[in-house]
């Protein structure tokens, strides 16, 4: 029996995913946590083979979490389960030690044959990253050259955010401004930046440091 963690902030997936776990004969849903401390805290008190981790959560996002789980619980496999479609998050989180990544709109059939995947010591990606990942190789993405001076220290937070995978509402919610004012901010960072995409962000955001603050 495959025992799993569910990590996600958001209540009604974590039912949806719940009763999809519990139908399967050979796994069963052992907790759930609705951000990255309570997930950690989690570990601590469950015996676990796999958590399913979502990349956006309030509090430590499931990025700044990876490391944690690893330290606490080295024998726990770590699958992705996001609606990041973007390369340079899949870099990050099979860096950090994750061992899968799916994509939210494909959690239902591949969800659990990713599960069952990675409990066999594979690693799974989602086929529409795997494609994204080797295009990104062979470009070889370049940076912008714009320094990040040129920003403003608000402009800065809450690229910042986005780059963690904070949706503009999160960022609104954790900055207390409103989402239109967040997606000003967005859009003229990345103006004043020369980016494109939040893959782009997040590679900037990378090479400036700012990820591990």
């Amino acid at each position: 029996m495959i025992r799993i963690l569910l990590a996600d902030d958001h209540a009604v997936l974590r039912a949806g995913l719940r009763l999809l776990i519990n139908a399967q004969p050979d796994m069963e849903c052992a907790g759930e946590a609705g951000d990255g401390l309570q997930l950690l805290a989690r570990l601590e008190s469950l015996q676990v083979d796999l958590v399913l981790l979502d990349l956006s959560m309030p509090r430590l996002g499931g990025l700044n979490a990876l490391p944690a789980i690893r330290d606490r619980a080295p024998n726990t496999r770590v699958l992705v389960l996001t609606m990041h479609a973007d390369e340079e998050y899949l870099r990050q989180a099979l860096a950090a030690g994750a061992v899968g990544y799916v994509l939210k709109q494909a959690a239902d059939q591949e969800l659990l044959s990713a599960i069952r995947a990675v409990m066999r010591g594979e690693v799974y990606i989602h086929p529409a990253m795997t494609r994204a990942l080797l295009e990104g190789v062979m470009d070889g993405p370049s940076l912008p050259v714009a320094p990040a001076a040129s920003l403003s220290e608000r402009e800065r937070e809450v690229i910042v955010q986005v780059a963690r995978g904070s949706t503009n509402r999160e960022v609104a919610e954790q900055l207390g401004l409103s989402i239109k004012t967040v997606e000003t901010y967005r859009a003229r960072a990345m103006d004043k930046l020369g980016l494109t995409g939040r893959a782009a962000l997040v590679r900037y955001a990378q090479s400036q440091g700012w990820l591990g603050e």
